[in-house]
């Protein structure tokens, strides 16, 4: 059984329209099909008895606005509270109750467990395909490290030893450096650089292992750099008719590259590097160069929402520039 939504109090009718308001979140807002996010929804928290909950369309789009501000979950009670614009955003009316964080906790973990984050990544993305704002010409593959929430293990521990607190973050090497953490991988539409698919592991975990899953099948080509190199991925690409843009890289006995490979190495490159620019927004923007949780399962709902949050942003930014 869910509350009320949509119900303008005396409180939000002594309020004008124009006070507490964010262009963003109202073009964020026109973006897309709520509804149908809702829909997908709609079952959690729904029993005909027992107490009240927030509807779950609420839940989904306070989720987002943390992704949007990188707030905790204590700082995005705070911000319910009170931020009007934000109460505006996600439904709730001057005289409603917030929604506590441990609400917002249990409510995330249930998109986890029941996949819902996925679902509803999927359903924007049907939504943004829809309104041709996915082009499908190419798909860029690439990862980035992310620093667990949980401290390192003392270096007495050994080397490659797990933490106590978070046992999924794991250690690799990078640069000569080793990090703490997790590997966000992700594939990007080429021309819109709207994410397609985000997948977090380990931070051990090599691109290459991931790399089959980044492809969509639907794409007209694949790029990514040396990392992603493998025969049977490029035969795979082949057989789906997706022409095959990895980078080649040196093997065994060989002393170098030939000409025609450094120069095909020339030529994706610059293409290839437009996913660096969506892994800074996410790190500069959203904050996201630490996870905020302690286990995998958790910090891949919180990519998967990320996610959504990128894509909104960015058709709301492109919109705009084309109403422009």
């Amino acid at each position: 059984m869910h509350r009320l939504k949509g119900q303008m109090g005396f409180a939000d009718a002594m309020v004008g329209r124009r006070l507490g308001r964010n262009d963003r979140l109202e073009r964020i807002e026109g973006v897309i099909d709520w509804s149908k996010l809702e829909a997908l929804v709609a079952g959690i928290y729904a029993a005909a008895e027992g107490r009240k909950s927030y509807p779950p369309i609420i839940m989904v789009k306070a989720l987002l606005l943390q992704q949007w501000y990188g707030l905790s979950d204590p700082r995005l009670e705070e911000a319910l509270s009170d931020t009007l614009s934000f109460r505006r955003f996600v439904g709730l009316g001057l005289d409603d109750d917030t929604p506590d964080h441990s609400t917002i906790s249990r409510f995330r973990s249930v998109l986890s467990q029941r996949g819902l984050d996925q679902s509803l990544f999927a359903e924007v993305n049907r939504q943004l395909h829809e309104q041709g704002l996915l082009l499908r010409q190419g798909t860029l593959m690439d990862a980035t490290l992310v620093e667990a929430q949980a401290s390192k293990p003392a270096p007495q521990a050994g080397t490659g030893a797990k933490g106590d607190t978070d046992t999924d973050a794991d250690w690799t090497r990078k640069g000569g450096r080793s990090h703490y953490g997790y590997k966000a991988h992700i594939a990007v539409d080429d021309g819109s650089e709207l994410i397609r698919r985000a997948i977090l592991t380990p931070a051990r975990t090599n691109e290459s292992e991931v790399a089959d899953a980044l492809i969509l099948g639907d794409e007209r080509a694949v790029y990514a750099d040396r990392a992603y190199e493998n025969k049977l991925r490029r035969a795979r690409l082949r057989a789906l008719g997706i022409k095959d843009r990895i980078m080649h890289r040196s093997h065994k006995n060989q002393t170098g590259l030939p000409y025609w490979q450094r120069r095909r190495n020339r030529l994706i490159a610059p293409i290839r590097a437009a996913v660096e620019r969506i892994f800074g927004t996410l790190k500069r923007s959203y904050r996201y160069t630490k996870v905020r949780y302690f286990n995998l399962a958790a910090n891949a709902t919180q990519l998967q929402l990320l996610a959504i949050a990128y894509n909104l942003r960015r058709t709301a930014t492109l919109l705009n520039a084309t109403r422009a």
